[in-house]
């Protein structure tokens, strides 16, 4: 027997290779305008039987499973017992799991005291997955996402803080061109004030059925940005990050024209330079059809 998922499913790249549990259905906040995933998901937190039922069921299957991503986009907004008695009950049926992790939002975040972040964390909850979509205020009231710059930050510093793993998102284009400086310069900002451990960059990507609520939600014209505009963008905060801590970044998801990678700030001058490259080999583009969310 399989899970019995409830589609859509979707977990970051990375977990590419875990074993996932729904222990939430949706997102309780549900209203970011570039993001489609869970429009068609009422929220809803599993019962303690689903998931023990789930858990029982793929370790007789699974038993040697090193991964596991708890979906949907809002595990970290069951309460903090909850998370820590799904967490322990893995790691004690699954004895090669090395990592527990989750998409969070800022607002659950923020919710959760130090010590209830600290205790998740302990217990074995070891990364989190955040969407910084952009640092610039003017963009995050725009596209509904919830939280604003400084809200973020906290969020941001408040999870590493607890000793997580902190990955971030970003979305090239989410300004349109109308604001594509406060954009990046925004986005910059918060990045070097906040150093999460990865850094992925995305492109907006708009699927049929949000783009209309996105445009309506802009409240002005939105003019989409180029490819090379996007590479501009890309180069643009590149250029303004400047940090000491290690951050390993990626722009190499499936909504990009482009793959670039490397880890700050070790590598900038490398990511600079293939950058540069690439904005003078448009040939090596991804072509749209390939591309989506």
């Amino acid at each position: 027997m399989m899970l019995n998922y409830e589609y859509p499913l979707y977990r970051p790249p990375s977990e590419a290779k875990s074993l996932i549990f729904q222990v939430t259905l949706g997102c309780s906040f549900n209203e970011c305008s570039f993001c489609n995933m869970y429009r068609n998901k009422e929220y809803t937190e599993r019962s303690w039987e689903e998931v023990k039922f789930e858990i029982d069921t793929m370790v007789k299957q699974l038993p040697d499973t090193k991964k596991i991503f708890l979906a949907d986009g809002d595990a970290l907004n069951l309460s903090t017992e909850y998370m820590i008695q799904i967490v322990k009950y893995l790691y004690k049926n699954f004895p090669k799991l090395e990592k527990v992790s989750c998409y969070a939002m800022p607002m659950n975040l923020l919710k959760k005291t130090p010590e209830e972040l600290k205790k998740m964390n302990e217990a074995g909850l070891k990364m989190l997955y955040l969407g910084i979509e952009s640092g610039s205020d003017i963009i995050l009231k725009k596209v509904t996402k919830g939280a604003t710059s400084q809200t973020i930050t906290r969020a941001c510093l408040k999870a590493k803080d607890a000793g997580f793993i902190l990955s971030c998102m970003v979305i090239l284009g989410l300004g349109g061109k109308t604001y594509t400086k406060q954009h990046i310069q925004g986005t910059a900002d918060l990045i070097n004030a906040t150093s999460p451990h990865y850094v992925a960059v995305l492109t907006l990507y708009l699927e049929d059925g949000i783009r209309n609520e996105f445009f309506t939600k802009f409240k002005e014209p939105f003019i989409p940005i180029s490819d090379s505009e996007a590479l501009n963008e890309l180069e643009d905060l590149v250029s303004k990050i400047e940090v000491k801590d290690q951050i390993i970044f990626r722009a190499n998801h499936g909504s990009n024209a482009y793959t670039i990678g490397g880890t700050f700030p070790e590598e900038k001058h490398m990511i600079v330079e293939k950058i540069s490259w690439l904005k003078q080999h448009p040939e090596v583009c991804r072509p749209k059809g390939l591309r989506g969310f």
